[in-house]
């Protein structure tokens, strides 16, 4: 009976300390998710995509100014640049950019930043935008502020929140990079080129979460509540996918619309943004997205027409993803 009672009591005590374990990191999270600052994203937003930027096109004055100041943002939160990089910036030389159905384009760089993991440090989880677009044309300019400004300005937000919890000694377990990158508009050059030649090992690049246009509403959603599409989350780890959907029920709520994940829909989508560089070198991943829009690849896709008060919640749910991928036990497994 004595030992049936401390049996007993050993259980209830390991299933209370499990417990609060469990409601700490949950705490934690919710404390950063509460932390997502939407006058940042307006002020990060509002910079890449001013006309001074002359639309961002890759190798051009106004893409190099975006990448100065993503360069500056990471010095100013004491983000180390990634190892390999010269002052974060990775060099894509322009003869890595050039196909038939491509303008001759000069040479650019992705600027990749990290934070080093706690606990499994060998373990990268690659959170990326495309910072470049398309330019100028006939006098007017191609400001890009849905298409990718708003991505960028979300990784960047991401990063902060991350180097907010490594300074108040929070994590993350994992290391996280954030690579923002050019020729995406002309070929999906820059993470083609990181792919190939890869700051860290693919080997050990747990998942690539990439985010591309997630500024807007499309016409199928003007009527419903928040939503986002995803796209690739299970084609690679169910694991992925499964992470995915318990975070959004408990912590964002938000529709999650797989419409463009069916490989064989008319749209193409699961081939057409930087993280399908990454898939198809078997790594893991999830690309956000909130639909396109009658500004797309127009001068009219505008800083005044980006919906905050969405991104902001749409960035909690990608943000709370990454955390608990970096964070958990376990490196999520890929599909048998």
């Amino acid at each position: 009976m004595r030992k049936y009672v401390i049996s007993l009591c050993l259980t209830a005590f390991l299933t209370f300390t499990i417990n609060a374990q469990s409601n700490k990191e949950t705490e934690q999270l919710e404390f950063y998710l509460n932390s997502v600052s939407k006058q940042n994203l307006i002020n990060n937003l509002g910079v890449l995509a001013a006309d001074e930027m002359e639309g961002r096109k890759t190798g051009e004055f106004g893409q190099k100014m975006a990448a100065n100041f993503i360069r500056d943002y990471y010095k100013d939160l004491k983000i180390a640049a990634a190892p390999g990089t010269e002052d974060y910036f990775q060099m894509v030389p322009s003869k890595n950019m050039r196909r038939m159905f491509s303008p001759k384009l000069n040479d650019s760089e992705n600027v990749v930043a990290y934070i080093e993991g706690s606990e499994f440090p060998d373990e990268y989880i690659v959170i990326s935008a495309h910072y470049d677009h398309v330019g100028m044309a006939n006098g007017e300019i191609f400001n890009g502020a849905d298409d990718d400004a708003s991505g960028t300005s979300a990784v960047m937000e991401i990063a902060r929140l991350f180097q907010k919890a490594k300074l108040a000694g929070n994590g993350p377990k994992r290391s996280i990079v954030f690579l923002h990158c050019t020729g995406e508009e002309y070929g999906l050059f820059g993470s083609n080129y990181y792919v190939n030649n890869p700051l860290f090992p693919l080997k050990n690049t747990v998942c690539n979460l990439n985010i591309d246009m997630i500024g807007r509403t499309d016409q199928k959603h003007a009527k419903s509540k928040d939503y986002l599409y995803l796209i690739g989350s299970d084609k690679l780890s169910q694991e992925l996918h499964d992470l995915s959907e318990s975070t959004n029920k408990k912590y964002t709520k938000l529709i999650l619309d797989y419409e463009f994940n069916e490989v064989n829909h008319p749209e193409q989508m699961y081939f057409r943004s930087d993280h399908y560089n990454f898939a198809k070198r078997n790594i893991p991943v999830i690309f956000y997205y909130s639909g396109t829009h009658v500004d797309y690849h127009q001068p009219t896709d505008t800083f005044d027409k980006i919906e905050f008060d969405k991104m902001h919640q749409r960035i909690k749910l990608i943000f709370a993803t990454a955390w608990e991928v970096a964070n958990q036990p376990n490196r999520i497994k890929l599909n048998q």
